[in-house]
């Protein structure tokens, strides 16, 4: 039997009708669509989702990048068992995807992308918002899309879509393999009509891996603990991807090995874990930090090890460390030069615990992560302290403020300015999907929508966008969403006039915080002079949102505990003391290459290069 629809209307159907499945638990693949209308999918893909509007979610965006980060944020949110489509006209409104894309591939999570392309049939050449390329008739803009997307294909016949749509479907499902995916839809082959075989739309389920690990190379990876004398282990976002939290408390509780996150894995222990010793790298804790300068055996579980993990190849300073990875994807395993551990995340660590019975680590070991780990503690105690209530609050004060608000179900979002790095040796996860970061592309712009996607997918939980002033004047437009769906997350903005990490990295290499102030030109040239008279409160309200103005610790506080409250987007807009003679949060524990001018004539740029000379001479190449 056959149906007749357009291929718009077939490919909407199709997508109702996937399902993953894993532990027993299913979800619905794609529960909504994301969309912006214009030429190009207005009357293909628009028309789809008017007809099955009964069973196919819509959300209204006002940013194509934003509509993928809500969709990343809502599969991230789902454990990657379930996202959302994207769907957008030609021409800059699928270009537009681009940056959301990238985000989604480089992290590893699933977001379907349904960009408008030219006329397959060519009946007007060029329409409207083509890029015309003079050497290949195939080639349009959404071709920009091919680098970071983890499958695409072009639709320009009605039967190609079959087996198209079958192999995006098995690419967002695959634990692996999983991120963008994009088919880009040409508006005329959109509204094309054909008679599809029933079979298209039947349920079908995906089945989730979780591959276990070879024996031989697990019987290696446990020898290699065995005769570690100072281990360590790193949890990655693979940990939470997988679901692996109660598997690896048992593999921490068990060995007695101490346990630092990356930003992505922060969280997969509690912090008030007995082995969960903090962030690792850069923007780690002085506790994880100095275990990774003296392990003899890092133990990788579900990270990359990018180089704000391993100090850009100076942090392991033990003169024979070697390195375990535990990691889905053999392409992770093998980093480091590692002894390779291809497995699921829980799978793995649930085997090697096995293997490992009796073994456990030193006790004087045990002792001194626990007392490192309470300094530090006190440290935090410290920089979230607020002696004088009515004065005007420190980054890490506002953090702390919230800290002592929330419980293990609010959520709190972040991708990308200071916040990440305050956010990564203070903040006190106390639940496996409390934090969440997004650092694998450290996208300025991604927490509101973000935000978004995580509260759709978690309605019964409170939800906070963190957001510093330089990442809200980016992508500030999903208020509207907010406010028109009635979405209440609550935002916290932060203003500290102008981009606080980029200018405290410039003045480290030499580059004087130039142009990284929001403040007047001076008659010389710079940007030092008073800080622009910008309101962004009254920015976030002109766009529908409560506002809660708060000019001190304790407006602060009463305003944070409204905010969580409310039951409408809610905005907390906080302005932060920047002086020098302020304390802030501890200094990076580690270093981070960026690359400082070999030559130059200012002083700060030649001081700059010295001390970057000799951070580079400690770099390793673990072979």
């Amino acid at each position: 039997m056959t149906t007749r629809l357009t291929v718009a209307q077939a490919l909407v159907r199709f997508l109702t009708a996937q399902h993953t499945e894993r532990d027993g638990e299913r979800h619905r693949l794609i529960g909504a669509t994301w969309g912006i209308f214009g030429h190009g999918n207005v009357a293909g893909i628009g028309q789809a989702l008017v007809e099955y509007a009964g069973v196919m979610p819509y959300h209204q965006g006002r940013n194509e990048q934003s509509m993928v980060h809500a969709a990343v944020g809502y599969a991230r949110q789902c454990g990657r068992l379930a996202t959302h489509a994207v769907t957008t006209s030609i021409g800059p409104g699928a270009t537009n995807l681009v940056t959301g894309a990238a985000l989604a591939t480089v992290n590893h999570l699933p977001v379907l992308l349904l960009p408008g392309d030219v006329f397959a049939t060519r009946p007007a050449d060029p329409v409207l918002q083509q890029l015309e390329v003079p050497y290949a008739g195939d080639v349009s803009v959404n071709d920009t899309l091919r680098p970071v997307s983890r499958y695409f294909d072009r639709i320009t016949r009605p039967e190609q879509l079959i087996p198209s749509a079958l192999a995006a479907v098995r690419v967002l499902t695959d634990p692996v393999e999983t991120g963008a995916v994009t088919l880009a839809l040409p508006q005329d082959v959109q509204a094309e009509a054909y008679d599809w075989p029933e079979e298209f739309f039947a349920e079908r389920v995906w089945t989730v891996r979780r591959p276990g690990p070879d024996p031989a190379e697990l019987a290696r990876a446990a020898a290699a603990v065995r005769a570690a004398r100072r281990p360590l282990l790193v949890a990655g976002g693979g940990v939470r991807h997988s679901r692996a939290e109660a598997a690896l408390a048992a593999f921490a509780e068990a060995t007695g090995i101490p346990v630092a996150s990356t930003q992505a894995g922060k969280g997969a222990l509690r912090y008030d874990h007995p082995q969960d010793v903090g962030g690792i790298g850069h923007t780690g804790t002085a506790t994880a930090d100095e275990l990774a300068r003296a392990a003899d055996l890092v133990i990788g579980v579900g990270t990359r090890f990018t180089d704000f993990t391993t100090a850009s190849g100076t942090l392991f300073q033990h003169p024979g460390v070697r390195f375990l990875h535990l990691n889905i994807a053999p392409h992770d395993a093998h980093k480091l030069a590692a002894l390779p551990l291809v497995a699921d995340a829980r799978t793995g660590l649930e085997e090697l615990t096995g293997a490992l019975a009796p073994y456990r680590t030193d006790g004087a070991y045990r002792d001194a992560y626990t007392a490192a780990k309470e300094h530090w503690e006190r440290r935090v105690d410290a920089c979230f302290a607020s002696p004088d209530p009515d004065a005007r609050p420190t980054q890490p004060q506002v953090l702390g403020a919230l800290d002592a608000l929330v419980d293990e179900s609010d959520i709190v979002i972040n991708a990308a300015g200071s916040l990440p790095g305050d956010l990564h040796k203070l903040w006190r996860a106390r639940s496996r999907d409390q934090y969440h970061l997004e650092y694998g592309y450290s996208c300025m712009g991604y927490e509101i929508p973000a935000a978004l996607g995580v509260k759709l997918a978690a309605p019964e939980r409170e939800v906070w966008a963190l957001v510093g002033d330089g990442t809200y004047l980016m992508l500030p437009t999903e208020i509207v969403t907010a406010v028109q769906e009635g979405i209440a997350i609550k935002v916290l903005l932060v203003q500290n006039h102008g981009y606080a990490s980029i200018g405290g990295l410039s003045e480290a290499v030499g580059g004087e915080r130039f142009g990284t102030a929001y403040r007047f030109r001076t008659e010389e040239g710079t940007y030092t002079g008073a800080p622009l008279p910008v309101d962004l409160a009254t920015n976030a309200a002109s766009l529908g949102m409560r506002v809660l103005r708060a000019g001190s610790v304790r407006e602060l506080r009463a305003a944070l505990a409204e905010a969580r409250t409310a039951d409408t987007p809610t905005c907390v807009y906080v302005e932060t003391e920047t002086s020098d003679t302020v304390s802030g949060a501890p200094e990076a524990q580690a270093w981070w290459d960026v690359p400082v001018a070999a030559s130059a004539t200012r002083t700060p740029a030649v001081t700059a290069r010295e001390q970057y000379e000799r951070h580079v001479s400690t770099r390793r190449r673990h072979l």
